[in-house]
């Protein structure tokens, strides 16, 4: 019998839990979830946690995961992933951060696009490390960030149904306004939306899943 590859995924909410498992199910993987919403949590409420803290406490984590005997380690939350310093961890086991697939594919594309967000606190960090991703390929990019207003309590509240209606609502509108752009949602709580939109008008939204699941199965082809 083969070897399942034991992969550890890092989340910073538990509903990332389902996205990730149902888009990685696969024979030749066992995934384990670890889950620290706390974190993110401080960020936001805490002003006397630092974001020096907030790196020790990613570093902290990463190391500790790395004993669970896995092969590599899935970040799925670009806060975590901006404040991680890989140059202060003591493991050698591959990360694999989440958003680096994504900005690959969106960075093939050279029409205007429009980069959605529910969650205010990821905006900055995507975007630095989107724009520092598509500088060192040489890719320019035509991209505008939106931040869906009013939203990501909905799915922090675990009204999922309301989250997906009022943001496949906000996409169609665009598709309606601003024929000319391309649309990608920046998150993985917003997937089902844009997976929802596509469905029901045969458009293409991008979403850092597909393009995670494309890299996974290159990696299981090595």
């Amino acid at each position: 019998m083969m070897k399942k590859k034991k992969i550890a995924c890092l989340h910073a909410h538990y509903s990332n839990i389902q996205y990730i498992q149902n888009a990685l199910t696969s024979a030749e993987l066992e995934l384990v979830h670890f889950v620290d919403p706390g974190l993110m949590s401080r960020i936001t409420s805490d002003k006397n946690f630092d974001e020096g803290q907030a790196k020790n406490k990613v570093i902290e984590q990463i190391e500790w995961i790395s004993q669970a005997n896995v092969e590599a380690i899935l970040i799925t939350c670009t806060n975590y992933i901006a404040l991680l310093k890989e140059n202060r961890l003591h493991t050698s086991i591959p990360i694999i951060k989440i958003d680096e697939p994504f900005f690959s594919s969106v960075c093939s594309i050279t029409e205007p696009q429009v980069l959605l967000f529910t969650n205010p606190a990821t905006v900055a960090g995507t975007m630095s490390r989107l724009n520092e991703f598509a500088s060192i390929q040489d890719k320019p990019i035509h991209i505008e960030a939106r931040v869906i207003e009013n939203t990501f309590e909905l799915i922090m509240q675990g009204k999922n149904e309301q989250y997906v209606e009022e943001l496949s609502k906000y996409i169609k509108g665009i598709l309606a306004s601003e024929k000319n752009k391309k649309i990608s949602v920046a998150q993985l709580s917003m997937v089902e939306s844009a997976v929802k939109v596509e469905q029901e008008l045969n458009v293409k939204i991008g979403n850092p899943l597909d393009s995670l699941i494309i890299h996974f199965e290159s990696l299981l082809l090595n």
